[in-house]
């Protein structure tokens, strides 16, 4: 999936997929993780929220389905 550069003390990159409703993050410890069922507006409204991992942390971290894609890089 394509990801995009955000600027983010948490995030490093954001990817979407509306038609499977998957939001993929990349964190900035390396590793990489997809929400499924994840609206459209949840994923406009993170790429517009001022602070990023706030909005994470508000609405999307422990609310969706959730794997991991890639392990951090430690």
């Amino acid at each position: 999936m394509k990801r995009t550069a955000v600027e983010s003390s948490m995030i490093r990159s954001v990817g979407y997929d509306p038609v499977k409703e998957t939001l993929e993050i990349e964190f900035n410890s390396g590793g990489v993780y997809q929400y499924a069922e994840v609206t459209e507006e949840i994923y406009r409204e993170l790429m517009a929220a001022e602070s990023k991992g706030r909005y994470m942390h508000e609405y999307i971290l422990d609310q969706y389905p959730y794997g991991r894609v890639r392990n951090s890089r430690r």
